[in-house]
């Protein structure tokens, strides 16, 4: 994780937008907001990199602990008028998959998911959005307390925000939560294309469930033909890209910790399917849902938590143990990059005679799955341009034969306190690493087997290498003939 710390993220490109400044906006509210209708409109800063931004503690404002957002950012804001202004761009946006892919989304702010907006609980909050997608959006504050008009349901609660306006939002942030923010126009479209952010309200008073470390990120899923970019939009459950805030493992940042810290990570699902999130090494408590916090009573340890579509969830451990954790959705298909749903299993099929003949033909044909599918890990196959391999990464002791949503959890004694640098592969104590056995051979003795050649119908026995084998065939009951 690269730790890029600074007030004001570092966008690669920058734009203001002001009203009569030549973009041709009309300035509407999303209700009645004639009071701003004359203001100028907050910068909007961009940002296209991938790489994991950490916030530093807020120079004004209410005191909070920043969240760290994977691989993306969080949005700058400035007071006006008791206000916290923030400013979101809707509009297209390439975004870096994996190494080696680009795709062709739609984000907010020159990233897919947009920036992470972060306030305290009862500030008084006023969000720009402009529209540059080539139709009309809007914006819903998922799980927030705030006016109906205000909720950002196109065609209920407003009127859409057409190609080249911008609306204006203002609210209360009422209750401390996780929560995110989505179109509600054309969603299968615009969220099919990338289109969410996280939301963040911390709690007005600093102790209250402090943490050391406070990591989001959201769940999003593609459909991306190899050798294409963008996403197919009428996909409903077949994606083949799995992905923590638009990226794939290796391409997502490990959560670096130091041992004994305090560690939260909220994680919100804008995909198609629920996601049961495991985390090695550590038990973990849910302590906050996009309905609020929980009860300490109703709290109960685990190391896995299942994550429904629309929901989020926050989980809390204490980062005891030292030592780089597996941390996945437990599907095991999540964990790997595009794949065909159509390949047959070939395991235990020798393809040796037949894959000599097809080179012939075909010099660059390589036979696939006859041993099961780790050979993929290590294979230098070549791929389509602009696609991904299924499995990828590489660790200290050889591929990791993962992809998709998986990443580490790297717990070290000596990390400093806001240090997010990757500290590297973790140093393994003496005798600590499973090994393999040198001793006297290990191998059980089985029994001999006799090969199984047909079942006589007449007599339900089966035969085979000169012997024949009773079985006793029990049909239910149910007043048919024959029983």
């Amino acid at each position: 994780m690269k730790a890029n710390t600074m007030k004001t993220p570092a966008p690669a490109r920058r734009r203001f937008f002001a009203q009569g400044a030549g973009i041709g906006a009309a300035l509407i509210g999303a209700a009645a907001v004639s009071r701003v209708a004359q203001a100028t409109v907050p910068e909007a800063p961009l940002r296209d990199s991938a790489a994991t931004v950490i916030t530093p503690l807020p120079a004004k404002g209410r005191p909070y602990n920043p969240v760290v957002t994977l691989n993306s950012w969080t949005l700058p804001w400035r007071m006006k008028d008791g206000y916290k202004e923030f400013h979101l761009i809707a509009e297209p946006v390439r975004r870096e998959i994996g190494p080696g892919m680009i795709a062709n989304l739609w984000g907010y702010n020159g990233q897919s998911p947009g920036p992470t907006i972060e306030v305290v609980e009862g500030d008084r909050v006023r969000l720009f959005v402009t529209n540059k997608l080539p139709e009309h959006t809007t914006i819903h504050w998922h799980g927030q307390r705030l006016p109906n008009g205000m909720d950002g349901v196109g065609g209920l609660n407003q009127p859409q925000i057409k190609p080249g306006e911008t609306y204006v939002y203002e609210f209360i942030a009422r209750r401390a939560g996780t929560f995110m923010y989505h179109p509600h126009a054309d969603e299968m479209t615009q969220m099919a294309m990338g289109m969410m952010g996280f939301w963040v309200t911390h709690p007005k008073d600093p102790k209250f469930m402090p943490v050391d470390r406070d990591f989001c990120f959201l769940l999003n899923a593609y459909d991306i033909d190899p050798g294409s970019a963008t996403p197919q939009i009428n996909t409903m459950l077949d994606f083949n890209l799995w992905t923590w805030n638009s990226r794939t493992f290796p391409g997502i940042d490990p959560l670096v910790c130091r041992m004994g810290d305090r560690v939260r990570i909220r994680v919100g699902n804008l995909t198609m399917t629920n996601h049961p999130m495991h985390l090695h090494g550590h038990e973990f408590v849910v302590t906050c849902t996009d309905g609020g916090w929980t009860q300490p009573s109703s709290r109960w340890p685990e190391v896995t938590t299942d994550i429904a579509v629309g929901q989020m969830r926050a989980f809390e451990f204490e980062a005891t143990e030292p030592g780089d954790w597996a941390f996945h959705c437990h599907k095991s298909h999540h964990t790997m990059n595009p794949m065909g749903h159509d390949v047959p299993t070939m395991i235990g099929v020798d393809h040796r005679g037949v894959a000599a003949k097809i080179n012939k033909l075909v010099p660059d044909y390589m036979v696939m799955g006859e041993r099961g599918m780790a050979d993929m890990g290590e294979m230098e196959m070549q791929i389509p341009d602009n696609t991904l391999p299924m499995m990828t990464g590489q660790g200290q002791f050889g591929p990791i034969e993962m992809g998709g949503m998986f990443t580490t959890v790297k717990v070290r004694k000596g990390q400093a306190k806001n240090d997010y640098k990757d500290p590297g592969p973790y140093k393994y104590p003496p005798n600590t690493v499973a090994y393999k056995w040198a001793g006297e051979s290990l191998n059980p003795t089985r029994a001999p087997t006799s090969r199984m050649t047909e079942i006589d119908p007449a007599t339900g026995r089966a035969t085979g290498g000169g012997k024949s084998i009773e079985l006793t065939v029990r049909k239910p009951a149910g007043g048919h003939a024959g029983h």
